[in-house]
């Protein structure tokens, strides 16, 4: 589940939550850090303020205010995918068509290519950049491989880092880097933009709901097969006697091979936000992520004892962080759901 088609071709105009911190960020562009970590959830647009902060380090000819002119050849190239000074790093590969297959890391093979690319003196005389999305997917080799050019960056290469879980990252890459927090839309600015980059979908403010309101997480989520997956799950987690994780991890493994950890990440996410719920009802509040189960839930809430069901939220946020490693996606579905079954078993306290 992405934000976006992971290639550098997708290059947009900033949304309107993002344009107040890329000004202010830009205005300091004589001050630039080497290295950025731009930091915030998934879903909130973090690789578009990526791209835009890098087609301004490269353009040709920038404003004043330090923004890119839009018109030059570089930001041309930005916006086709195809500028020489720009190394774009994600946990996919390429074949020799040009096809992407997603893959569970960034290796180490990956983060050398980056690092001789910053030793080449730059094609048009402007700058360098290196864009890793998500930075957290890098393995242990990657990360270490990495850290010299983060201490002592080549003159006129600047890295920029995005990630969705800052906290997986080592923390020797983390003080190496300046920090961004991304913003988060407003209800109304997030809903107008999924309204104006979607098609067809038939409640667009459920969906944004499920993704907590971030909108290029909605518009990922907005996909049938996806919009399935969590019917069939959640239909499941609102009758937990009726619950067989066995069936569920069956129904997983008849996937495709390549879907089946995709498939694996979708659950747990839909898992996370049912359990967030569930929590939230038991408190006394509405729904955040699913009102179109809000009776379910309401039920459910007064049998669950709430600290074993902090426990299991807990439980959910470390496989999560775990998802990149090797694994059997069926056994970890069925283990998930075998503990979310026991938490409305018969003499369960807190």
């Amino acid at each position: 589940m992405s934000e976006l088609p992971s290639n550098a071709a997708t290059w947009q105009p900033l949304p309107s939550w993002q344009t107040a911190i890329a000004s202010s960020a830009l205005a300091h562009r004589q001050r630039w850090p080497h290295a950025l970590l731009i930091s915030g959830r998934r879903g909130l647009g973090k690789r578009l303020l990526a791209l835009h902060f890098a087609r301004a380090l490269l353009c040709d000819a920038p404003q004043e205010s330090g923004e890119a002119c839009g018109v030059c050849p570089s930001c041309g190239y930005v916006a086709q995918g195809t500028h020489p000074d720009l190394q774009l790093i994600e946990p996919v590969i390429y074949d020799e068509e040009g096809n992407r297959t997603p893959t569970d890391a960034i290796n180490v093979e990956r983060v050398r290519e980056l690092i001789e690319f910053s030793q080449l003196s730059p094609h048009r005389q402007r700058a360098k950049v290196g864009l890793i999305a998500p930075a957290e997917a890098m393995n242990a080799a990657a990360a270490n491989a990495l850290l010299k050019t983060l201490e002592e960056p080549p003159a006129g290469t600047f890295l920029l880092l995005v990630s969705h879980q800052p906290a997986r990252l080592p923390p020797t890459i983390v003080s190496r880097c300046r920090r961004l927090p991304a913003p988060e839309p407003e209800r109304a600015a997030a809903a107008a933009w999924l309204a104006q980059n979607s098609i067809g979908i038939a409640d667009p403010d459920l969906v944004l709901a499920q993704a907590g309101g971030a909108p290029l997480l909605a518009l990922a989520l907005s996909a049938a097969d996806i919009q399935r997956e969590r019917d069939h799950l959640l239909l499941q987690l609102a009758q937990p006697e009726r619950l067989s994780p066995l069936a569920f991890g069956a129904r997983l493994d008849s996937a495709p091979k390549d879907e089946r950890k995709t498939q694996l990440a979708n659950a747990v996410y839909w898992l996370l936000a049912w359990t967030a719920d569930l929590a939230s009802v038991a408190a006394g509040a509405a729904p955040s992520f699913n009102p179109d189960h809000r009776q379910a839930l309401t039920r459910l809430a007064g049998r669950v004892a709430l600290v074993p069901l902090f426990r299991y939220y807990r439980e959910l946020l470390g496989q999560r962080a775990l998802l990149s490693h090797p694994l059997q996606p069926r056994w970890v579905a069925e283990a998930l759901l075998i503990e979310y079954r026991k938490l409305f078993a018969k003499g369960q306290v807190n």
